[in-house]
């Protein structure tokens, strides 16, 4: 089970501490406002009111016992890059932090950040491809350009087979699972008939799979 030093509790910091507790994640999160941190008691495991950009603060909690720590404050870059740093300083295995923007991201990284996460403009981008086209339920970047996709069947595909359809080969893209409802299929074979009410999960890059959604409209 991974432990996780969290520090930074506003609504970016929230939403992490209830889903590591879906996860069953150890989570110890910090904040130097008292209500914030009261608000995550439910969700972690140990919870603390304090200032991690004291070092010495920061020091007291061992943070080379933890897995993993996030710094989530996203209302003062000038602390989170501090906090940052400190963690770096004081050992941290790894340290990931939050941007929000593309400037923040570059200091975060030169100032000890492994990772940087970015969430607006996570967002941003899979609000822009989803509203791209119809065709398009959800969509997960895995890279600079490459994606899964999980698309509505075009209308020319269905009743046939992948085989028939020759996804692979016709479009360089491949069909990772096939969705119905809740339910779904994993590495269909060539010879899997696409009906009317499912959905593809398909990987590729950007490019080929927008090929694919000019025959979906």
């Amino acid at each position: 089970m991974k432990t996780i030093l969290l520090i930074g509790l506003g609504r970016f910091g929230r939403h992490i501490a209830r889903k590591m507790n879906e996860l069953d994640m150890q989570v110890m999160a910090v904040d130097k406002d008292e209500d914030k941190v009261a608000s995550v008691v439910p969700y972690v495991t140990n919870s603390e009111v304090g200032d991690a950009t004291d070092k010495e603060y920061l020091r007291s909690l061992g943070v080379t016992n933890f897995d993993d720590c996030i710094v989530a404050i996203g209302d003062d870059f000038l602390a989170s890059l501090e906090v940052t740093a400190y963690l770096k300083e004081l050992g941290a295995k790894k340290v990931i932090s939050r941007a929000a923007r593309d400037t923040q991201e570059k200091f975060l990284l030169r100032n000890g950040a492994d990772e940087v996460v970015y969430p607006e403009k996570i967002i941003g981008n899979w609000t822009a491809i989803r509203c791209s086209s119809e065709s398009i339920s959800d969509y997960i970047q895995l890279g600079d350009d490459f994606a899964i996709y999980e698309l509505e069947i075009p209308k020319e595909w269905i009743g046939k087979t992948i085989g028939e359809i020759g996804v692979r080969h016709k479009y360089n893209i491949n069909v990772i699972a096939i969705k119905h409802g809740t339910a779904m299929t994993s590495t269909p074979g060539a010879d899997y008939t696409l009906a009317e009410s499912e959905k593809l999960l398909v990987l590729g890059h950007s490019a080929d799979i927008n090929k694919l959604l000019k025959i979906s409209k």
